[in-house]
């Protein structure tokens, strides 16, 4: 079963996240309210995917990212965020994020996007 860790400083966002994700198929294996919480649950729970707010207090999801990528364990990470702009799209994916989520979310959308990385 595919591992997910949802990172979001919003806990009704997280409760439905994993709600979804559950629901179809998915493992959610933590959750993390900011960037540096994400980091250590990360080393700890090996997910397999991370969804990723952009705006948490702490440290973003593009600060989280660039920590990420310096890790010998590299998840696939899925931005969810409020930030539609094309530049907060477009640094996310230049930083090695797999795919961008634009909140408020449609559920189908969360799962396709998912479900391309699922294991």
């Amino acid at each position: 079963m595919t591992k997910v860790l949802i990172v979001d400083d919003a806990a009704f966002i997280r409760s439905h996240l994993k709600l979804l994700l559950e629901s179809n198929g998915f493992e959610v294996v933590g959750e993390a309210e900011n960037g540096k919480e994400a980091l250590g649950k990360i080393q700890e729970l090996r997910p397999d995917i991370v969804t990723l707010d952009i705006t948490m207090p702490e440290m973003d999801g593009i600060e989280c990212m660039l920590e990420i990528n310096k890790m010998d364990y590299s998840p696939v990470v899925i931005m969810i965020s409020a930030l539609g702009q094309e530049l907060a799209v477009q640094k996310a994916i230049m930083n090695g994020a797999k795919g961008f989520i634009v909140k408020p979310y449609k559920s189908e959308a969360v799962i396709k996007n998912l479900n391309k990385f699922r294991i």
